[in-house]
């Protein structure tokens, strides 16, 4: 067996370890704002329930190991000492990755990943409506487990609202596992589906995606494309420019006959079927195409 004292390895090399035997994780999709009010959103998947009386969450947004750097989550729950937890499902897991994209500060993640803000009722920050529970909660402690790069920061929080979606509900009103279709975070690139297994989210890009909020209005409204397809779209570094697309018109089989029907709803099930295929720039020059 292999092993190892932590003292004898870097900071990532042992983060990665950690990640790759714990999980899967639940994830905390964590709502805060700034001093200002500007919203922010995250997710976390050092994360859990703690207790029910009082009912208890902790997630701990931690010190990013590169360069010793805290996250705007833990900067608000400083100062606003409030915060929404939304339970992640499968059908917004592709935007949730798209909001862990370091985006610079003020800039709202929201509005990035296609997500819609809705008001809370207790606390401040706001609920992800496309979440199947939201849970609005008062932070009551913060606990910092160390000061170097990699160290947790234990936020702890007090639900004082849960808001549930009906369709997520059995007969007994109890939450049905099968159909809130929850996924866990795992080590690198995978995510676990509670009911059906293993599957890859690649990661955001290192470089900043160009976001839901940017795309042409006919696109975000889809009556045909997800919210997942929306966070793979936004994901990408930058469009196509004219000439890749003219190209990809002229040689791509089938494309300059649909283009030039003008028929919507084929145009965007197949730029589906590209996303399907993870080659998102394909979906891109189909939709851009004219």
């Amino acid at each position: 067996m292999f092993s190892i004292e932590p003292k004898d390895i870097g900071t990532g090399k042992l983060h990665q370890y950690l990640l790759g035997s714990i999980g899967p994780r639940p994830i905390a999709f964590a709502s805060t704002i700034d001093e200002q009010g500007k919203p922010n959103l995250s997710p976390f998947s050092f994360f859990n329930v703690f207790g029910a009386n009082p009912p208890v969450l902790i997630f701990s947004p931690a010190r990013r190991g590169r360069d010793n750097t805290t996250k705007h989550t833990f900067e608000n729950a400083k100062k606003v000492d409030e915060v929404v937890i939304n339970v992640v499902n499968y059908d917004i897991v592709q935007q949730m990755s798209l909001s862990s994209t370091e985006y610079g500060e003020g800039v709202n993640e929201f509005e990035k990943a296609g997500l819609t803000m809705l008001k809370s009722d207790l606390v401040k920050p706001f609920r992800v409506a496309e979440s199947p529970v939201q849970m609005e909660c008062k932070i009551v402690d913060i606990i910092e487990t160390g000061t170097e790069g990699g160290a947790g920061n234990l936020v702890i929080c007090h639900v004082v609202k849960i808001h549930v979606k009906e369709e997520v509900l059995d007969i007994n009103g109890y939450i049905d596992q099968y159909k809130i279709d929850q996924v866990a975070r795992m080590g690198g690139n995978w995510y676990s589906r509670a009911r059906t297994g293993m599957f890859e989210v690649p990661k955001p890009l290192s470089t900043l995606g160009i976001g839901v909020d940017t795309m042409p209005e006919e696109i975000r409204n889809s009556k045909v494309l997800t919210g997942n397809d929306l966070g793979k779209l936004g994901n990408v570094e930058s469009l196509p420019d004219e000439s890749e697309i003219q190209d990809f018109k002229k040689h791509e089989a089938g494309v300059a006959e649909l283009v030039e029907n003008k028929n919507q709803e084929k145009i965007h099930k197949q730029a589906q079927r590209y996303l399907e295929q993870d080659e998102p720039m394909k979906a891109w020059k189909i939709l851009l195409a004219k």
